[in-house]
């Protein structure tokens, strides 16, 4: 029963992050990407403020002996950078490719997991990963007519994302979720500053824009607390292919929101990287069960 809740809390999740992304390219249509960041920033900390004052009745699980860790910065500054490329992607690249290039993040995981923390990549997760990072070219086509520099973002954001896991992975486990959230969401505000000087001045939302801004936060910190949640209750393995989910549901708002038209190659890639991620994930699996299985 914990399982069957873990799949519909991811699925959940995934779509959620989905609304969020739309929300997200729609609202960068009329406002510069650094003030994007810095509203996302500002909403998601005090959002994850709110909830743990809520819960906790203070804001002292916040605040924890390791939060000036090398670690702690340095995954920070890992979410800052990461949110820069998404969000800069989203605004530029249609959000179908977007998401199917953001599928390949479960291999550069493993293939960073292997390269800097040491940890054992047979030749079979080699192989996959090589072909799902081969799907992904397969995506954004670079050489092709209609090729746009912009679409590389979203690997860079790929990256990004895997080293702020990997660096996740090292972190002292008694720091609260909340406290996590909160300190990744805080560090995009500075990454959005930061990019003001390269970006159009700062504007006064007006109307529709308060809603998508909204509808943002609101779904980013749901999609959030869904996921860890259902990381909570369920067990991995059974749960991990609905993160997949986000693909659908992020091509189906594409095509209803945004007017796209994914081509046949883009589903091809999608499906390849999706097939090799997952694959991947059920050798790795099979690894750590032998492992237990043999102590010695």
């Amino acid at each position: 029963m914990q399982n069957i809740r873990g799949i519909i809390l991811v699925t959940l999740s995934m779509a959620a992050f989905a609304v969020e992304d739309t929300f997200i390219k729609s609202m960068s249509q009329g406002l510069p990407v650094s003030q994007v960041l810095i509203m996302l920033g500002l909403g998601g900390a005090i959002a994850f403020a709110t909830l743990t004052y809520i819960q906790r009745g203070t804001l002292a699980p916040l605040v924890h002996r390791d939060m000036r860790s090398p670690v702690m910065l340095w995954r920070n500054a890992s979410e800052a950078v990461s949110a820069m490329f998404f969000i800069t992607a989203l605004s530029l690249v249609p959000i179908s490719t977007v998401a199917a290039v953001f599928q390949a993040t479960p291999l550069a995981i493993t293939a960073g997991a292997a390269l800097f923390l040491g940890e054992q990549v047979g030749w079979r997760r080699w192989t996959a990963i090589a072909i799902g990072f081969l799907g992904v070219l397969i995506i954004i086509r670079p050489g092709a007519a209609g090729f746009q520099i912009a679409a590389l973002l979203p690997i860079a954001a790929v990256f990004g994302i895997a080293l702020r896991d990997l660096l996740t992975r090292q972190m002292d486990p008694t720091i609260p979720s909340a406290s996590v959230a909160f300190f990744g969401f805080v560090a995009v505000i500075p990454a959005g500053m930061a990019m003001s000087f390269f970006f159009d001045p700062f504007v006064m939302p007006a109307g529709i824009q308060w809603f998508l801004i909204l509808g943002a936060i609101v779904f980013g910190v749901s999609g959030y607390y869904a996921i860890v949640l259902a990381m909570r209750i369920a067990e991995t393995s059974i749960i991990m292919p609905f993160r997949y989910a986000r693909l659908i549901f992020s091509m189906f708002l594409g095509i209803l929101i945004f007017g796209e038209s994914p081509d046949i190659w883009t589903y091809l890639g999608a499906g390849i990287v999706i097939g090799t991620g997952i694959y991947t994930f059920l050798r790795e699996r099979h690894a750590m069960r032998e492992v237990a299985a043999d102590p010695a």
